[in-house]
Parts: C-alpha cells; structure tokens; sequence
C-alpha cells in the first residue's frame, strides 16, 4: 500500500462531499467532556473537516503526508497548525497531546508503517487516544489500498485502559466502523 500522491489529491478534492457534520461535533463534543483536553491531533486529517466545529478555545494540529490536502486545510481553517508529517515520526514531544485521533487512516497503512504509527500515537499522547476505522475481527484486505483491521488488539501491548471499543452507529454514515477511546495509565 504504496502513497499515491494522485490518489489522495483526488480524495482531498472530493473530501468536502464525505464531511459528516454529525460525526464531526460527535468528536469536538468527546473531546470537550474528557479532563483536561486543551490540545488536539488529528493524524490523515486531510482537508481538516473532522477539526471543523472544534473552537479557538483548543490548540488544533493536523498531521497529513498530503500537500494538496494540507493547502485546502489551511485556506479553510487558518486556526489550525497544520504540518505535513508522518504517523512514524510525529514532530511533537513525549506526551505532549492531550487527545489523538485518526479516522478512516489506519486502514490505509501497511503493517509496519501501523505498527510503528500505533507507538508514535502512544509516545506523544499525554492521555487520550481514538479512533474510529473500518473494522472486522480478522484482517482482511478491501481493495489494493486498504483493508479492515481489528485496532483493539493493536493496543494489548501497550499501558492503556479501553474506555470504549464499539461499533460507531450508523447514524454517522459509516459502515464497519469501529470507535475506540484509549486512555493512557
């Protein structure tokens, strides 16, 4: 699962027509009701739109490997830091976030590149950590640029307590969709 650029410059283009308004405050309003959340990390944000209904009032970052993306993010959300970045080396201190997230990313990786990601994740996240992703019990490929992954047991080696590890409602508009909150101890 090789990056193509051409590919993502599509997605970033038509990413306006998948923002989900609903999914997005679903997200601003977690976040908002854990302790001591002030800063925020979307990783693969894209365009920003799941970083849309958050306020000023967070410390808003965005991680994507995508430039086109990034150009449209910056237009749209000037109160974003938005880097072009790499979930295996996040530019960020040890546990300097106090909430991480991806949506719709970690099946898009090859293995290694999620193995190491998922500890990038954990060393800068001060406590918090979600995601929501395409989901099945056993991995399985979906086409030639991603397959479903069972994300929990991404995380059995690491020191963190599931808070949540549903199936997201299909009020959100996605299928096979697994939401994960992770509190690091």
């Amino acid at each position: 699962m090789q990056y193509n650029e051409e590919f993502w410059n599509k997605y970033a283009d038509e990413n306006e027509s998948r923002y989900n308004e609903e999914f997005s405050k679903y997200i601003r309003d977690l976040a908002s009701s854990l302790p001591g959340v002030q800063s925020i990390l979307e990783i693969g944000c894209g365009t920003g739109i799941d970083l849309r209904s958050f306020s000023d009032s967070f410390q808003l970052h965005g991680i994507d490997l995508n430039d086109h993306a990034l150009e449209i993010g910056r237009k749209q959300l000037p109160n974003v830091n938005f880097q072009k970045g790499n979930i295996t080396k996040l530019p960020f201190d040890d546990s300097s976030i106090d909430f991480v997230f991806t949506h719709g990313l970690m099946n898009y990786l090859d293995d290694d590149v999620l193995e190491n990601g998922i500890a990038e994740m954990f060393r800068i996240s001060k406590k918090w950590i979600m995601h929501c992703e395409k989901y099945e019990k056993v991995e399985k490929q979906i086409d030639e640029n991603h397959k479903f992954r069972n994300m929990g047991e991404k995380w059995l080696d690491y020191k963190i307590k599931f808070v949540s590890d549903v199936d997201l409602h299909e009020d959100y508009g996605q299928d096979q969709t697994r939401f994960t909150l992770l509190k690091k101890v």
